[in-house]
C-alpha cells in the first residue's frame, strides 16, 4: 500500500469514527432528553378520565340502586358518592404519594403528599406525554370506583358510618399497596406481571374483598327466605350502559396516549362484552328456561371485568374468546358457587369481579401477544407467562383478603359494622339517611 493509500484510509477511519461519535452523541442526547408533553395524548386522557368517573356516578350508583329494594335505593347510591367524594380526597393527600412514587418493590415514599412538587408542566415517568396531574386524578377514578365495587357485597345491612371508615382504610392500606405492586414499580410489575387496566388491582382486588365482607357482616335479614327482587331493573340496565361506555376509558385509557394500542384495547372490551351478554344469556336459558335482563346486564359487565387485565395485550378476536369464558365462568360463580359457599353477596361483586379479574388475568398470559403489548403469552410459546399470572392472582388475593378481614374487626370494634336488625327491616333510607323513595 503507497503512502498516500495509507493516508487515504486514515482519514477515512477519522470521518467514520467521528461519524459514529456523532450519532452516539445524538442518541445519548434524545434518550437523555426531556419528554415532551402531547396535546393528542393529553385530550384523549381527559377524556378518558371523565369517562371513568362517569362509571361510578352515575353509571355504577345507577347499577347497584336498580338491583336493591326500593327501601335501600338511595342509601346503596349514597355509598357510591361517599366512595367517590371521600377517596377522591384521601387519593390527593396520601394515597396516590404512595402508589406512584418511588422504586420500593412494596410501598411509595411521601414525595406527592398533597401533590406537592407537581409543577404546571410535571410528567410522571410511566406516563410521558401527559401532564402528571392528568396521570393523577387518571388514576384516582380507577381508586373510588374500586372501594365502591366492594359496597354492593354489603348492600342492604352496613352502617354509612362504618363504611366510611371502611372507604379510608381500604383505600390506604388495601388499594393502593396493590395498586404499587402492578403498576407503581411494584414487585409485582418487575416480575412481569400483565395487568393493563385492572384484573389485580380494580377487579380481583374489590371481589375477594366483597367476599370476605359479605363473610363477615353475614347475610340480608330474609334471605333464602323473603322476596329480595330488585326494585327497579331499569335502572341497572342504564347503569349497564353508562359502565359499558366508559369501560372504553378505563381500558382505552390505559394505554396513557392516543396510541393504535388504545385502539386495540377499545374493540376487545367491546367486544367481550357483547360475548359476555350471548355467554350468560344462552346459559340460563338453557338453565333455567329464560333469559332474564338482569343475566344480560350481569354477562355484559363479566364480561367487561375479564378483558380488563388483557385488553392491551391481546389481538381483538381474543376479546370475544374472553367475553364468552368470561359470561360462563361468572355466571356458575353467581349461582352453582354462591349456593355451594352459602354467602349472601347482595349484588354478586365476588362472582362477577372476582371470579372475572382472576380469569381475565390469567387468560392474559395464555393470549398475549408480543406485538400488541411487547410480551408473548403461551399461544406464543411463552408459558411462564401464565405462571406469573397465578402468582399475581395470589399475591393480590392474600392481601385483599387478610387485609379486609382484619380491617372490618378493627372497625367493628370501634363502629358496629350492621345496622339494627329494626333499623334493616324499615330500610337504610330511612334508618340511615332520613329520606324515601315515594
Amino acid at each position: 500500500m503507497t503512502k498516500l493509500a495509507s493516508a487515504r484510509c486514515r482519514v477515512a477511519g477519522l470521518i467514520a469514527s467521528a461519524f459514529a461519535m456523532s450519532a452516539t452523541s445524538a442518541f445519548a442526547q434524545a434518550a437523555a432528553a426531556p419528554a415532551k408533553l402531547d396535546g393528542a395524548d393529553t385530550a384523549w386522557m381527559i377524556s378518558a378520565t371523565s369517562l371513568v368517573l362517569m362509571m361510578s356516578i352515575p353509571g355504577l350508583a345507577l347499577f347497584y340502586a336498580g338491583m336493591v329494594r326500593k327501601k335501600n335505593v338511595l342509601a346503596t347510591m349514597a355509598q357510591t358518592l361517599a366512595a367517590v367524594a371521600l377517596g377522591s380526597i384521601l387519593w390527593v393527600v396520601i394515597g396516590y404519594s404512595l402508589a406512584f412514587t418511588g422504586e420500593g418493590a412494596v410501598i411509595g415514599t411521601f414525595e406527592r403528599i398533597l401533590l406537592i412538587g407537581m409543577g404546571m408542566d410535571a410528567i410522571h415517568p410511566l406516563a410521558k406525554t401527559i401532564p402528571e396531574s392528568v396521570f393523577m386524578i387518571y388514576q384516582m377514578t380507577f381508586a373510588v370506583i374500586t372501594v365502591a365495587l366492594v359496597a354492593g357485597s354489603v348492600a342492604d345491612r352496613m352502617r354509612f358510618s362504618a363504611f366510611l371508615w371502611f372507604i379510608a382504610g381500604w383505600l390506604l392500606f388495601i388499594y393502593v399497596p396493590i395498586a404499587h405492586w402492578v403498576w407503581g414499580g411494584g414487585f409485582l410489575g418487575s416480575a412481569g406481571v400483565l395487568d393493563f387496566a385492572g384484573g389485580l388491582v380494580v377487579h380481583l382486588n374489590a371481589g375477594i374483598a366483597g367476599l370476605v365482607a359479605a363473610y363477615v357482616l353475614g347475610p340480608r335479614r330474609g334471605y333464602g327466605s323473603e322476596n329480595l327482587a330488585p326494585y327497579d331493573l331499569s335502572l341497572a340496565v342504564i347503569g349497564t350502559g353508562l359502565l359499558w361506555v366508559g369501560w372504553l376509558g378505563f381500558n382505552g385509557g390505559s394505554a396513557l396516549g392516543a396510541s393504535p394500542r388504545a385502539g386495540y384495547a377499545i374493540v376487545a372490551t367491546h367486544l367481550a362484552a357483547c360475548a359476555g351478554v350471548l355467554s350468560w344469556m344462552a346459559l340460563e336459558w338453557w338453565d333455567r328456561g329464560k333469559p332474564s335482563v338482569l343475566g344480560m346486564i350481569s354477562g355484559a359487565v363479566a364480561g367487561l371485568g375479564t378483558i380488563t387485565p388483557a385488553s392491551g395485550f391481546v389481538l381483538p378476536w381474543h376479546g370475544i374468546v374472553i367475553g364468552l369464558v368470561a359470561g360462563a365462568v361468572c355466571y356458575w360463580a353467581c349461582t352453582k358457587l354462591k349456593q355451594k359457599l352459602g354467602y349472601d353477596d347482595s349484588l354478586d361483586v365476588f362472582g362477577v369481579h372476582g371470579i372475572g379479574g382472576a380469569t381475565g388475568t390469567i387468560l392474559a398470559g395464555v393470549f398475549a401477544v408480543a406485538v400488541v403489548g411487547d410480551t408473548a403469552g403461551l399461544l406464543e410459546g411463552n408459558a411462564k407467562q401464565v405462571l406469573l399470572q397465578f402468582y399475581g392472582v395470589v399475591a393480590t388475593l392474600i392481601w385483599a383478603g387478610v387485609g379486609t378481614f382484619v380491617l372490618l374487626k378493627v372497625i367493628d370494634f370501634f363502629v358496629a359494622l350492621r345496622v339494627r336488625d329494626e333499623d334493616e327491616r324499615v330500610g337504610l333510607d330511612v334508618s340511615l339517611h332520613g329520606e324515601s323513595l315515594q
